[in-house]
């Protein structure tokens, strides 16, 4: 085989999975890039700046290409209903957790579990039926979730309202996807986007002036990070997301979704300095393989 010839195979075995990785990097470096950024800013002004500068984007997006608005206000509820879900409870409450103290990897982690809690919510408001495995993963992921929390908490590390208030994340990404799935499907990217955006942002400022003062430090890192999460994360990697889903590879995604948390605990290892014990690394290994399991059964069933 020919070097030519070897660089055609090797390109054509890795395309299918490089975006897949690609997304789960730029999912992953939110975690990171957020807890940089929170010692210049409170977790609400920090959000403001995220959503304000995503929405304002998308904004100029959606009138250059002329993409169509929701049709009436109905459809602009549900998008403000998820905007207040996916994008201001999930990370007013991650945010807060990490300024409290939980660790990048941890709160991906927890997150992370959110396709276990998920197949759980769409047998209960969708009527899809949950299988055996996906009981199963969802208890292997409760075990490994609590493995790591209760030995992150047994050693000082962050506060139970710290983890609380990652739970809240979890709660709102968990309920906001179900409530999308169920009324949104049909959304355009760029204006579903820019409501869902806009509507954060105007929480995120109300928040921030009643509770921080809105209150920041100028910094070059807070301008790079807040810029990097409004660009690369708030836009760039929910459109990877819905560019996949339409390509066909969502069930690569689904798949993939397992490794968010570790690739943040090493990116929080390279970047922070934060580390993991061995409980902790166990926990990571229990979850991750449970929330792979649960997704090969939704893949499956799906088929």
């Amino acid at each position: 085989m020919t070097t030519l010839t070897a660089s055609k195979v090797t390109g054509a075995i890795a395309a299918p999975f490089a975006l897949p990785f690609l997304f789960i990097l730029m999912w992953s470096s939110g975690y990171v890039v957020g807890k940089i950024a929170l010692p210049y800013a409170g977790p609400f002004t920090l959000l403001f700046l995220r959503f304000g500068v995503a929405a304002l984007v998308l904004l100029i997006v959606a009138l250059l290409t002329r993409a169509p608005w929701p049709a009436n206000r109905r459809q602009v509820a549900h998008l403000v209903v998820v905007g207040l879900l996916i994008q201001a409870l999930q990370f007013s409450g991650l945010y807060t957790g990490l300024k409290l103290g939980v660790s990048a990897g941890v709160s991906a982690l927890i997150v992370g579990t959110m396709p276990l809690f998920t197949a759980l919510g769409a047998s209960v408001f969708l009527d899809e039926r949950v299988n055996t495995r996906q009981w199963l993963g969802l208890a292997g992921g409760l075990c490994g979730v609590l493995l790591v929390v209760g030995d992150k908490v047994g050693a000082g590390s962050a506060g139970l309202a710290g983890y609380g208030a990652v739970l809240l994340a979890l709660a709102g990404i968990t309920l906001g996807t179900l409530y999308q799935k169920k009324y949104c499907a049909g959304m355009d990217l760029r204006t579903g986007g820019c409501v869902q955006l806009g509507v954060a942002s105007v929480v995120a400022l109300v928040l921030s002036l009643q509770v921080e003062g809105f209150q920041v430090q100028w910094t070059p890192a807070l301008l790079l990070a807040s810029g990097w999460l409004s660009v690369v994360n708030s836009i760039g990697a929910i459109s990877l997301l819905f560019f996949m889903m339409r390509k066909g590879e969502a069930s690569k995604v689904a798949s993939l979704f397992y490794l968010i948390p570790g690739v943040t605990a090493l990116l929080g290892f390279a970047v922070l300095g934060e580390t993991l014990s061995v409980m902790a690394l166990a926990g990571f290994v229990v979850t991750a393989g449970a929330v792979y399991v649960c997704t090969r059964a939704t893949n499956r069933d799906g088929r």
